[in-house]
């Protein structure tokens, strides 16, 4: 197995690669004046990186007087690497190259029958099958990063008691070891969140990238993460669910799987919050045309309520709009604590319709202490549902420079 330190063993090389792959593309000159290194030692670092293939020149800049400086760039051919997604109801392998184009994907739905060993063995099979494709062997392969829903343990590279998955055995699953002794690569390991959050921090224009982002996906929960200072913020342990267990209502809604826990976010906004709001409605006597698309108002599932949203079923955009209305009053708690300059919302409930965003994100900025003094920009997934799995394979390349 080749692994990532070994790829760039230098601190200088580690720093001069970082720096071209944060501006896309750079000058010799600039490299001089951000690094501080001498002249021969950052062309001592070119060199070596330029003969091991991780960058190439890219022509000549604009003369300032002297002799044109030679411009650099990532090679994004140097290596490819895999991104996986597992989530509750989809998970998703991806084979991409360094410069994050896709190449390849697979998705599996996760229903009573995808066990850990169905999935592995479904994802070892693929990636296999994407390397013989594309002519790739293990030496051309970076790695395999695991964006995973949590808890998790990072360092141990095991997924610990997430909830919610429709198969058995989802707990204390040691898929690091399980993924690189079958496919003899290295393979790293987070959540969702934090996966997510590094594709989008690498998906804006080099040079003009945020430094600090809030990230959110809603769907069968609410997964969030924190790039400060282009720095990912961990906290003491594996919590990208908490802001879904931020209190909005201290005698409201009791969470459905903490029995103590009343009023919390994520009992107003998921999935499986509108399911019920609407059933509810339904029993009631409200009408909707849910009644014909489902029959039994128990048998209301979010396929449903996305076809009547589609069809402006009043109901359907009450519930909606309510929980996007909750949805932004948790957002602008957020914004007055940690007041990132951009925040980025994804998973189902944004994707199924614009609804969501615009009424969630309207509410968030006009509940916002200093707006619009404070400015902040919201805006949706890069890369939509590819998101979390572009996010696992960037934190492979990420390792190059770790």
């Amino acid at each position: 197995m080749f692994s990532l330190k070994e790829r760039i063993p230098h601190r200088k090389e580690k720093e001069v690669f970082a720096l071209i792959r944060k501006q896309g593309i750079v000058s010799k000159t600039d490299l001089i004046e951000q690094s501080g290194m001498t002249v021969s030692t950052l062309t001592r670092a070119l060199e070596e990186l330029t003969a091991a293939g991780l960058i190439s020149e890219a022509g000549r800049g604009e003369s300032t007087g002297g002799r044109k400086p030679t411009l650099y760039r990532l090679n994004p051919s140097y290596g490819y690497v895999f991104g996986l997604d597992i989530s509750r109801a989809y998970s998703q392998l991806l084979l991409c190259d360094m410069g994050m184009r896709k190449l390849e994907a697979v998705t599996w739905v996760m229903n009573n029958a995808m066990t850990p060993e169905t999935l592995f063995r479904s994802v070892i099979k693929a990636a296999g099958e994407m390397m013989k494709k594309h002519r790739l062997n293990a030496r051309n392969i970076l790695g395999m990063g695991v964006g995973a829903v949590g808890p998790l343990n990072r360092e141990q590279g095991i997924l610990l008691s997430p909830l919610h998955f429709a198969a058995e055995g989802w707990d204390r699953v040691p898929l690091v070891s399980i993924l690189e002794e079958s496919l003899d690569i290295p393979v790293v390991l987070d959540n969702g969140a934090n996966a997510g959050i590094w594709a989008e921090y690498w998906a804006d224009k080099p040079g003009q990238t945020y430094e600090h982002l809030l990230y959110i996906r809603a769907g069968v929960g609410l997964r969030s993460a924190m790039i400060s200072n282009g720095k990912l913020v961990y906290g003491a342990v594996d919590a990208e669910g908490a802001v879904g267990q931020m209190i909005i209502q201290s005698d409201g809604i009791r969470h459905r799987d903490r029995k103590n826990s009343y009023g919390c976010l994520e009992s107003y906004v998921s999935i499986h919050a509108l399911e019920m709001e609407a059933i509810s409605k339904l029993k009631q006597g409200r009408r909707s045309i849910l009644r014909e698309l489902a029959g039994d108002p128990e048998r209301v599932d979010y396929s449903h309520l996305i076809q009547a949203l589609e069809q402006k079923d009043p109901m359907v955009t009450e519930i909606f709009t309510q929980a996007a209305t909750y949805f932004g009053i948790g957002l602008a708690n957020l914004l007055n604590i940690l007041h990132p300059e951009k925040v980025i919302l994804g998973g189902p409930l944004i994707s199924a319709n614009p609804l969501f965003f615009e009424i969630s994100s309207e509410v968030a900025l006009n509940n916002t202490y200093h707006y619009p003094s404070y400015q902040v920009r919201f805006a949706k997934e890069s890369y939509g549902e590819d998101t979390p799995a572009v996010g696992a394979a960037v934190m492979v390349v990420n390792g190059l420079t770790d």
